[in-house]
């Protein structure tokens, strides 16, 4: 792959697509249906702006991400997550979920999957968020003590698929339930 391929490649990261907060989606406005990735994105951005709707949950541990489900329904699945610089997804997908991820406060660090490259890194600060899709696979971790954000997901998350990479180059899966603590596997 040239070097241009891989430039173009990292600027269709979702996370480098981050906007600033904005919408006006709220959960008693919700159409009853899965969202798309702009009503998620909206969804997101209005509970980030909201805090008098989470703010009493903030609670930070390095050893144990602290993490709230703020609504579930058939449709719609809504997180609230406090990072601090040790909390660390690992790498993780939806299963058949898309996703927003509003960074409320401090800084988050998306990390993307590479083959045969180093993983992709986007720092998205406060104020900001961005979706994806079903078939996108990421880590997260807090970049600074304190960070906050927002996450939706529609449908709702079920089950996530966990991934490792081997000494020897080898990617595995390991399907989870939406209720267990994302951490590396390895």
């Amino acid at each position: 792959m040239t070097l241009a391929a891989i430039l173009d490649n990292r600027a269709e990261v979702p996370a480098r697509a981050a906007t600033p907060l904005e919408g006006d989606l709220t959960l008693d406005t919700l159409p009853g249906r899965d969202l798309a990735q702009d009503e998620l994105r909206s969804l997101a951005s209005y509970l980030a702006l909201h805090p008098e709707l989470w703010r009493h949950h903030l609670a930070f541990d390095s050893d144990n991400r602290v993490y709230v489900s703020l609504h579930r329904d058939a449709h719609v699945d809504v997180w609230l997550l406090c990072w601090t610089p040790e909390n660390d997804t690992g790498f993780h997908d939806h299963d058949v979920s898309s996703g927003a991820v509003a960074v409320v406060e401090g800084t988050l660090v998306e990390h993307n999957l590479a083959v045969g490259n180093d993983t992709i890194e986007t720092y998205v600060e406060g104020g900001q968020v961005f979706s994806f899709g079903p078939d996108h696979i990421h880590r997260l971790t807090g970049a600074v003590q304190g960070a906050v954000s927002v996450h939706v997901y529609s449908p709702p998350l079920w089950r996530m698929g966990q991934y490792a990479v081997g000494a020897d180059g080898r990617v595995r899966r390991q399907s989870v339930s939406y209720a267990e603590e994302l951490r590396p596997i390895d």
